[in-house]
C-alpha cells in the first residue's frame, strides 16, 4: 500500500482531532486538507515504520500553531486600536486622506524599487511565513532568506527616512 493511501485511511481521527483544535467543523476540514497536502508534498521525509499517525498529528499541530501565529500577527497588525490614546487618535483624526494616501504611494513605490529577491522574502514575512517555511517556498537557504529580509528593511528604511524622522520630531 502506498503512503498517500496510508494517510488517507488516518482521515477520520485527523478530522476528530483538529476538531479539538478549532471547534469548527469546516475550518477542522481546512486543517485536515492542509495537513494532508503537506503529508503528501514532504511524503519523503516520513521514516517508514515509524508512526504514520503520530507523524500526521505532528504537522496538524504545527500547521495549526503556524496559522494561528499568522493570524495573530496579522491582527495585531490591523487592530490597534486599543492601543491608542486620545492624543493619538486626535492627531490621526486630524490628517488628511490626500496625505495619507501620498505616504501609501510612496511606500508602494519604495517596495516597487526592490528587486524581487529582496521584496519576496520580505512581503511573505510581513504576511506572517516563518523563515523556514519562505526558505522552502523560495527554495533557499534560511541564511539568504534572514539576509535579504534585513537588507530589504534597510533599503526601505533609507528610501522612507523622511516618514521616521516626521513621526519622531527630528525633522
Amino acid at each position: 500500500m502506498t503512503l498517500n493511501a496510508e494517510i488517507c485511511k488516518h482521515q477520520n481521527c485527523l478530522e476528530a482531532f483538529a476538531l479539538k483544535f478549532t471547534g469548527n467543523t469546516e475550518d477542522a476540514g481546512d486543517l485536515v486538507q492542509d495537513t494532508v497536502i503537506k503529508a503528501i508534498r514532504y511524503h519523503a521525509m516520513y521514516k517508514e515504520g515509524t508512526n504514520l499517525r503520530g507523524w500526521l498529528y505532528t504537522i496538524m499541530r504545527n500547521t495549526f500553531i503556524n496559522d494561528y501565529r499568522k493570524g495573530a500577527k496579522r491582527k495585531s497588525i490591523m487592530d490597534t486600536s486599543e492601543d491608542l490614546s486620545s492624543h493619538q487618535l486626535s492627531r490621526s483624526a486630524a490628517s488628511n486622506l490626500g496625505e495619507n494616501k501620498f505616504v501609501m504611494e510612496d511606500i508602494n513605490k519604495a517596495l516597487d524599487k526592490l528587486p524581487a529577491d529582496y521584496s519576496t522574502p520580505f512581503l511573505k514575512y510581513f504576511e506572517g511565513y516563518k523563515y523556514h517555511e519562505i526558505a522552502e517556498e523560495l527554495q533557499i537557504p534560511i541564511g539568504t532568506v534572514k539576509t535579504r529580509i534585513h537588507m530589504a528593511r534597510q533599503t526601505l528604511k533609507a528610501q522612507l527616512k523622511m516618514y521616521s524622522e516626521r513621526i519622531t520630531g527630528q525633522a
